[in-house]
């Protein structure tokens, strides 16, 4: 077993965080966009936010990133064809991964948000907009530091389970630590050293993952826990 091998899964490694935080932030921004349609109590955005939730989470991860690629491809070709233009696209692997995993997390982030505000005491923030505050201020300085404590257990089983999704992305051609172990294992015909070690990679991001998220989830509840007499 060639020591290349494994330095190649390694650079495949980085690519996969890479591929993590941005679908991270894409998920974050939907989900936050998802949780404020769904608590406006307009008919539209309830009701668009709804539908969005309801279908992501009711289709397989794989079968998403599939028609992104392919289907997203295959769209904007004969889009341009049908305008006349001779033009053709190729959606990049990583752009298209980011975007798919984020589309599907986020709809698992908007329903962490909007529990995690409805878990705030409404009164909280009438007793801000009696002493003048705006609702941009009253979201900043009262409902986000309280919506982060109550949203951080939910935050961190999507952040644990996004990170493992990204292994989808070695099926659209994308070369994270995945793929890269494939190629070695079809290289080398050694496969389990190569998984066993792709694996450890993954164990390695998620108990890292886990040690600061749950310092972050500590230092979010200081003085919030109750004296048990």
């Amino acid at each position: 077993m060639s020591s290349s091998y494994y330095s190649s899964i390694l650079y495949g490694a980085v690519l996969t965080v890479g591929v993590s935080l941005a679908a991270l932030l894409v998920a974050i921004i939907l989900g936050l966009a998802g949780a404020g349609a769904k608590l406006s109590g307009r008919p539209i955005l309830v009701a668009l936010a709804t539908l969005y939730t309801t279908i992501i989470r009711g289709i397989p991860e794989l079968v998403l990133m599939l028609l992104v690629f392919y289907g997203g491809t295959i769209g904007l070709n004969n889009l341009f064809e049908a305008m006349g233009s001779e033009t053709t696209v190729d959606i990049n692997p990583f752009f298209a991964g980011v975007l798919t995993i984020g589309f599907i997390y986020g709809a698992y982030m908007t329903e962490t948000f909007r529990g995690a505000i409805l878990a705030i005491p409404k009164g909280q923030a009438e007793a801000a907009w009696a002493f003048g505050m705006g609702r941009t201020q009253t979201f900043m300085r009262i409902t986000a530091p309280q919506m982060v404590r109550y949203a951080l257990p939910g935050f961190t089983n999507n952040w644990l389970v996004l990170i493992k999704a990204t292994a989808l992305v070695s099926l659209i051609g994308l070369q994270e630590m995945t793929y890269l172990a494939k190629q070695a294992s079809a290289a080398t015909r050694s496969p389990f050293a190569y998984f066993l070690f792709t694996a450890a990679l993954f164990l390695i991001y998620t108990t890292v993952s886990l040690m600061v998220l749950r310092r972050l989830n500590a230092r979010y509840s200081l003085g919030t826990k109750r004296v048990q007499l």
